[in-house]
């Protein structure tokens, strides 16, 4: 059986503060053999960075999420932009815009979002990004940076079939998670069913969104194995075609070599 890639992850979260060495130990035991640990601040971004030079199997992306954009300045851009010339940084991200909440300013969150794909651009690297109630925003500004030219992943799709088609358009990957099992997720799995297998990533978002049968509790990528389940039953494929196209889909969203895995 092919091994699993949990291409969205955030492992520094404290969360995992009581027990995140033996958690991460098992991981390739179980068949998780590569994971990105997704930056969200200056604070994730450092112990993103730790976690990276300790465990062969984890990457790292650093970025500054939506949320976190409020006091942003262009000393953290300059900080960025060093940190993303590590080997082991593999995107920028995570990025975006999250209408969901009224702060920062929307503004804010936009001014921030074409800086930090401008970086990307600078660095050659693809992007990482969270996009919640603002396809509309996010589109636009993805249009006026040129995003196509970097490329990357929507993480943690919301939206419907017919926004997929403009994110496929630019040559996106779709980041898809713990969600696609809930009964209640008709509009996210119309989308998948749409959306290519080959633009299709597996993601858990952990320590948040763990899929059924296990929703509400800490989620891992031990959880994965259910949500390519769930995937290959709504494709009409196999797990193992699903876990295949997943890893072979991970590896070319972050330009990473191709290994054998199985």
């Amino acid at each position: 059986m092919t091994g699993i890639f949990d291409t969205h992850a955030h492992y520094d979260d404290e969360a995992y503060n009581e027990d995140r060495e033996e958690v991460l130990r098992e991981l390739p035991s179980q068949g998780i053999l590569r994971v990105v640990n997704i930056g969200a601040g200056i604070a994730s971004c450092k112990s993103t960075m730790e976690l990276m030079e300790r465990y062969d199997f984890i990457y790292g992306a650093m970025g500054i999420h939506p949320q976190e954009t409020k006091g942003l300045n262009e000393e953290v851009i300059t900080w960025l932009k060093e940190q993303c010339g590590r080997k082991k940084c593999v995107a920028v991200g995570e990025i975006g815009l999250d209408y969901y909440w009224d702060e920062p300013q929307r503004q804010v969150q936009k001014k921030w979002f074409a800086k930090q794909l401008a970086l990307a651009k600078e660095m050659s690297l693809p992007v990482v990004i969270h996009s919640r109630e603002a396809a509309e925003d996010t589109i636009d500004i993805m249009r006026a940076e040129k995003a196509g030219e970097t490329g990357g992943v929507i993480h943690c799709y919301s939206y419907s079939r017919e926004t997929a088609r403009r994110f496929l358009d630019m040559g996106f990957y779709f980041g898809i998670g713990g969600v696609l099992t809930f009964k209640n997720a008709k509009k996210l799995k119309e989308a998948a069913k749409y959306i290519p297998l080959d633009y299709i990533v597996l993601e858990t978002d952990c320590p948040y969104l763990a899929p059924e049968p296990n929703r509400g509790k800490r989620n891992s990528s031990l959880n994965l194995p259910y949500v390519a389940a769930a995937l290959a039953q709504l494709k009409g494929v196999s797990e193992e075609e699903v876990r295949r196209a997943a890893w072979e889909n991970g590896m070319r969203l972050y330009r990473m070599e191709q290994s054998a895995n199985s």
